[in-house]
């Protein structure tokens, strides 16, 4: 994307307020997506251009990349894009501002608590992991070799306890 001297796309349009509007090619490459992405999100309801052009052409705001990464976040989470959308239905619509801001609260504590339950499951994964490197640097002087087919390391040959479930995956 060309920036003009005023550091505006040069085919970006004039949007409400004076705020720049990025074409639907550029915002695709500064989000890192692709075309049919942004159209199908606009289908269902999680982003809208905030103008089409005589010709049909959408228009982001520079804004709307924030959206769009919240969208990347909360799918990374494991949330389908209905729920994505419901928890993202915060805006405005004439509803009382006290309202609004409630909200915009319960979508942020639902995102944060979506969070923290990740961060307890990868906390137990890495405790796995590092359960099964453990028990992998014990294993560096043992003879036995597990077969192809059969895991004859579980239990261990040595201590005759059962291998960390990541190490006996691998074995």
């Amino acid at each position: 994307m060309k920036a003009t001297k005023a550091g505006a796309p040069r085919d970006a349009a004039p949007g409400r307020n004076g705020h720049a509007l990025i074409k639907i090619g550029d915002f695709a490459k500064l989000a890192g997506t692709n075309l049919r992405t942004l159209r199908y999100y606009e289908e269902i309801g999680l982003l809208h251009p905030a103008l089409r052009s005589a010709g049909g052409f959408r228009y982001y705001r520079a804004e709307d990349l924030e959206r769009l990464a919240m969208v990347a976040s909360l799918q990374h989470l494991g949330l389908e894009l209905a729920r994505i959308g419901e928890l993202m239905d915060t805006r405005a619509d004439g509803r009382p501002r006290v309202e609004f801001q409630a909200r915009v609260r319960r979508a942020l504590q639902e995102q944060a608590a979506l969070i923290d339950s990740r961060m307890r499951e990868l906390d137990v994964r890495r405790k796995g992991l590092d359960q099964a490197l453990a028990k992998l640097a014990e294993c560096a002087d043992c003879s036995h070799r597990p077969a192809g087919l059969n895991n004859y390391c579980n239990p261990c040959q040595i201590d005759r306890q059962a291998l960390p479930a990541d190490l006996s995956a691998l074995f």
